[in-house]
């Protein structure tokens, strides 16, 4: 699957086979379209940063972008390794600690990848927020938007991560889990109290 294909898929109500994760992550995709536009419409203007910063932002907005393109696909991957653990066969105790251990194996490939996703959307509003009040004044809606957008991702992110606690059943696992949650839901706190 491509990430035109997961996008598509988010966009049709009758596929059930993705979801918040990969939308998240096209949130953050978008935001970076965004974003990377506002600062080249910068370039050779006085807003504040020298063409060389604000093509050094594009840049890595453009890379972040890709980055989130990929991972709603492999986001959209994670879920497929869960619905396909359920699918196996518990007909005997060896196939039902086969399964166990791939339900276990999924359930934390389904938290890494938001989390993975939640980060790279964590850089990204940093970016977009660095490029406010010395970007091109024309822009500024589509900025706000990618703002918003880079603010959305994180925070559907970490609900996936949340969603897919519950089928992990090492201690250790999700309290390293629970410990990135928090350290997104700081950041969340942190920038909405401003």
């Amino acid at each position: 699957m491509n990430y035109q294909e997961v996008f598509e898929k988010i966009l049709d109500t009758k596929d059930v086979t993705i979801g918040g994760g990969s939308a998240s992550s096209i949130s953050g995709a978008m935001a970076a379209g965004l974003s990377g536009m506002v600062a080249r419409l910068s370039v050779g203007k006085d807003y504040g940063l020298t063409d060389e910063q604000y093509l050094r932002i594009a840049d890595e907005l453009d890379e972040l972008g890709k980055k989130l393109e990929a991972g709603s696909v492999a986001d959209a991957d994670a879920y497929m390794q869960i619905i396909n653990a359920y699918k196996l066969p518990k007909a005997t105790d060896e196939e039902k600690e086969v399964r166990k251990a791939a339900i276990q194996a999924a359930g934390v490939t389904a938290a890494t990848q938001p989390m993975d996703n939640a980060k790279l959307c964590l850089d990204l509003h940093k970016l977009c927020v660095s490029l406010k009040g010395v970007s091109n004044t024309n822009a500024e809606s589509d900025l706000l938007i990618g703002i918003g957008l880079s603010t959305l991702g994180i925070r559907g992110c970490v609900m996936n991560i949340k969603a897919n606690l519950g089928i992990i059943k090492d201690e250790s696992k999700v309290a390293f889990f629970n410990e990135q949650i928090n350290y997104f839901e700081n950041y969340l706190s942190e920038i909405e109290g401003k």
